[in-house]
């Protein structure tokens, strides 16, 4: 199962870097200014900066697991740009062909 969140800001990569390293200190996280990698237990995160959003894509195995992933990465998200009030709201992602 796949979703995804477009996240409108001005400091997409100073988010993603943020986001990384902090789960980092739990759990396997790699990431450059451009893009990012966590892999949770239940299920994985990948973050790609573009102009003027940070676009994150999970995906985990079953919906109680993406819903889990979601609520991590959202909630962390949130309350790191609440100065920025940013909001992220996950979307059903295109299952990729192949």
């Amino acid at each position: 199962m796949l979703s995804e969140a477009r996240v409108v800001t001005h400091r997409p990569a100073v988010y993603l870097q943020r986001l990384c390293q902090h789960f980092a200190l739990k759990t396997p996280a790699e990431y450059d200014e451009q893009r990012g990698s966590v892999q949770f237990a239940m299920g994985a995160c990948e973050l790609h900066v573009e102009p003027e959003a940070l676009l994150l894509r999970v995906q985990a195995a079953d919906q109680a697991s993406l819903a889990q992933v979601q609520h991590i990465v959202g909630d962390h998200l949130e309350r790191f740009g609440h100065h920025d009030r940013l909001k992220v709201d996950w979307t059903a992602a295109p299952t990729p062909v192949g």
